[in-house]
């Protein structure tokens, strides 16, 4: 039996998502185990987190420094604004180097069913990024989901009032995806999204 520290760590990873109680043993092990390779820089790592981390006060990613790094980059195109769900989202999109152009993370999206309201996301600081101008495209970058696809077509009609190039992900088919496995929506937006090969 594990003292009530090794268990106090067991039940703290196994809240972190993707692990459950026996991951979160097997981690605890492996960390304990491994107290000057992987416990102490581990340690290390989230101390300095701890004490550094910020919400950026312009996009909403977390970091840690105000504004955040991608903020910061000058290499950055600013009339491109990336409009994300969360800040998983916005890494997720940064870690593919294809977005050229800034981040704005909104904490969520539109859901009656969890009684999420405009009101409880950044919609109003996204406006007042796109009223101030030098925006020329935003991209709405929400998931495929239906929550999702409420809130970009919600987003959509705020926007349409000022002077700017408004555009979506793609949605459709995977690459390396068959056919058949695909579920019916999936297949019914590849075939709405459907463009001419010449």
């Amino acid at each position: 039996m594990a003292s009530t520290e090794i268990e106090g760590l067991v039940q703290a990873l196994a809240r972190l998502p993707g692990l459950g109680p026996r991951s979160a043993r097997r981690a605890a092990l492996h960390l304990l185990k491994k107290r000057e390779s992987a416990l102490a820089p581990l340690l290390q790592a989230l101390g300095a987190v701890a004490d550094r981390l910020a919400t950026c006060g312009v996009c909403g990613n977390v970091d840690t420094s105000d504004p955040c790094a991608i903020c910061r980059d000058d290499r950055r195109d600013p009339r491109m604004l990336c409009v994300v769900e969360d800040v998983a989202d916005l890494w997720a999109l940064d870690r593919s180097r294809l977005f050229p152009g800034r981040f704005h993370v909104l904490g969520g999206r539109l859901s009656a069913l969890e009684g999420i309201r405009p009101e409880d996301l950044t919609i109003d600081a996204l406006l007042r990024r796109v009223a101030a101008g030098g925006i020329d495209e935003v991209v709405l970058a929400m998931n495929a989901t239906l929550e999702g696809q409420t809130t970009a077509h919600y987003l959509a009609e705020r926007i349409e009032a000022f002077p700017v190039r408004l555009t979506q992900l793609a949605h459709g088919l995977p690459v390396g995806g068959e056919l058949d496995y695909m579920d019916e929506g999936t297949l019914a937006q590849a075939l709405r999204a459907r463009r001419p090969i010449v």
